[in-house]
């Protein structure tokens, strides 16, 4: 005798018919899901590395450009005193005669410490923070025997984040050290931080005396060295000369070039005259 088959009842067809359905949905959004994110087992594996490598979150490109760098730059009306515009301050890091003194062969030389060398070389210079990886503009300013070279320029975030913070570090790493060749002799070199204006997303301010003989007579060079970030993008100022370094100057430049900058990312253009500056 033939024993009868059970009887699937319609509900039980109907649960199995939902639950059929839920797993195919499923695998279709997660199907979905991998192809818009990476299309690959390869890019999952990169983004991966990615977070392995940064935990913080992917911070914005620099929205600045070659414009917009130039209209950022300060003027001679921004800051205060006698300052006249100068032509060329690229030159400056290789040849700035101040009296009988070539600042630049001045500060040209060795240190043992690598991270004081690092800022030694970096004076007058475009590379303070690094090299741009985006636009960037640069002017330069004279008044006596104190010269002021002014940048404006976009960076790789966390490359403009570390050099932020090794600048925090050298008043502490750099405090004073040795600047040997060059054609100079040895030079003491001295640094001490600078209180800057409340200015952009973080800033940091040195103060730098190098201290030695220029053919034979005692010379000592003070700059003001200043570094604003806003962003992906920064401020850089390098400020005074042998009769020592304005500060208020200093304070000046970043300030009013923090605003300019400002304006520039938001669509803004900046004012020709500051207001407050006489």
């Amino acid at each position: 005798m033939t024993t009868p088959r059970p009887i699937v009842r319609p509900a039980r067809v109907l649960a199995l018919s939902l639950a059929a359905g839920t797993l195919l949905a499923t695998a279709a959004c997660s199907g979905a899901d991998s192809g818009a994110s990476s299309g690959s087992e390869t890019a999952s594996t990169v983004a991966e590395r990615g977070v392995a490598a940064r935990t913080a979150s992917p911070s914005p490109s620099s929205d600045l450009t070659g414009t917009g760098a130039r209209n950022a730059l300060i003027t001679p009306e921004d800051i205060e005193d006698d300052w006249t515009q100068v032509e060329n301050p690229q030159e400056w890091r290789d040849s700035l005669p101040v009296g009988s003194v070539d600042v630049a062969q001045f500060v040209n030389g060795q240190s043992d410490a690598s991270e004081c060398r690092r800022l030694v070389d970096a004076l007058y210079d475009e590379t303070l923070l690094g090299r741009p990886t985006g636009a960037s503009a640069l002017t330069g300013f004279q008044e006596g025997d104190s010269r002021l070279l002014y940048q404006v320029a976009a960076y790789d975030k966390p490359d403009l984040d570390d050099s932020m913070e090794w600048l925090k570090s050298l008043p502490d790493t750099c405090d004073q050290f040795t600047l040997t060749g060059g054609g100079s002799g040895d030079r003491t070199v001295q640094v001490i931080g600078l209180k800057l204006p409340d200015s952009g997303d973080f800033r940091q301010g040195l103060t730098v005396t190098v201290k030695g003989e220029s053919n034979g007579t005692p010379v000592t060079l003070t700059l003001d060295v200043a570094a604003v970030q806003i962003g992906a993008d920064a401020i850089t100022v390098t400020n005074g000369g042998l009769d020592g370094a304005g500060h208020d100057t200093t304070s000046t430049a970043v300030e009013q070039g923090a605003e300019r900058l400002e304006d520039v990312l938001a669509g803004r253009t900046p004012q020709p005259t500051p207001s407050g500056i006489d």
